[in-house]
């Protein structure tokens, strides 16, 4: 019989995991137990690979989303683990919310979330991604859209400010169709080992600063980037902090979005 509580996982034992290459899931949402998996597949985005269709360029230069990080991350992982049509059930049980929350305030855990203009004014969360970071290494973990592109604005982001800040690996655990829509690759787990080995050491900066380069001098990054950045470890509610002046419709030459389709097209 399940007990119906459970501590969250410890931080270290999750780093210890993933640097093993394996990490927890849950059977369902009620779950208090977690198993543990490691795949014999590995699906990795290359960071010079990120795939950007002519309509998703389109919609990252005309900035239809504030994009942020590590803003709203327990809204964020609450939203993946939503009930969907095609997935009625989760392996994001509570335990494993509460597990990464530790893990987000230990500075190891990130979001990257997309915002609308709500009713009223108000930003509204519509999309977004989680994962897990150590190293050089970010392993995504899930990611939700209530806005068509919304998630794939979310990679594109991770991907251009991984590669501002000195990530070498980006793991997408299994294999979808959408991820492979986006570059993603399969490889062994043994030549994913060796890749987390050869992504060790320190990036050279944070994936909040790296966002905040992105966003400085515009309009829509000013307002935002107060007390925002990796690792802040507090979970805001929806929209918090966000000042109407981060929703402007004026897009500038140098805006967020076109910076981020700048910094991917470039080869070197």
């Amino acid at each position: 019989m399940h007990s119906p509580h459970r501590p969250p996982i410890p931080v270290e034992t999750l780093l210890l995991a993933y640097r093993s290459g394996i990490f927890p899931m849950a059977d369902r949402r009620d779950d208090t137990e977690v198993f543990w998996v490691e795949p014999r597949e590995r699906a990795i985005i290359p960071l010079d690979g990120l795939h950007l269709s002519k309509s998703l360029r389109k919609v990252l230069r005309a900035d239809r989303f504030t994009v942020t990080v590590d803003r709203a991350f327990e809204q964020v992982i609450r939203a993946c683990s939503d009930p969907r049509e095609d997935h009625p059930e989760t392996w994001i049980s509570e335990r494993i919310i509460q597990s990464y929350i530790a893990l987000h305030r230990a500075g190891h855990a990130h979001s990257v979330e997309c915002w609308v203009r709500g009713d009223g004014g108000a930003p509204r969360l519509v999309g977004g991604l989680y994962g897990v970071s150590f190293d050089r290494v970010f392993c995504g973990e899930s990611m939700f859209s209530r806005e068509p592109d919304a998630s794939k604005v979310a990679l594109a982001w991770l991907v251009a400010v991984m590669r501002a800040a000195g990530f070498a690996l980006l793991d997408c655990q299994f294999m979808t169709e959408h991820l492979r829509s986006m570059g993603a690759t399969e490889l062994a787990q043994a030549d994913y080992r060796k890749l987390v080995q050869g992504a060790y050491g320190q990036p050279r900066t944070s994936l909040g600063t790296a966002w905040r380069r992105f966003t400085e001098g515009y309009a829509s990054g000013v307002g935002v980037a107060a007390g925002v950045g990796a690792g802040s470890g507090t979970a805001e509610g929806l929209g918090a902090g966000l000042p109407a002046s981060a929703f402007s419709a004026d897009a500038e030459p140098s805006s967020p979005g076109k910076r981020i389709v700048q910094s991917l097209t470039q080869t070197s």
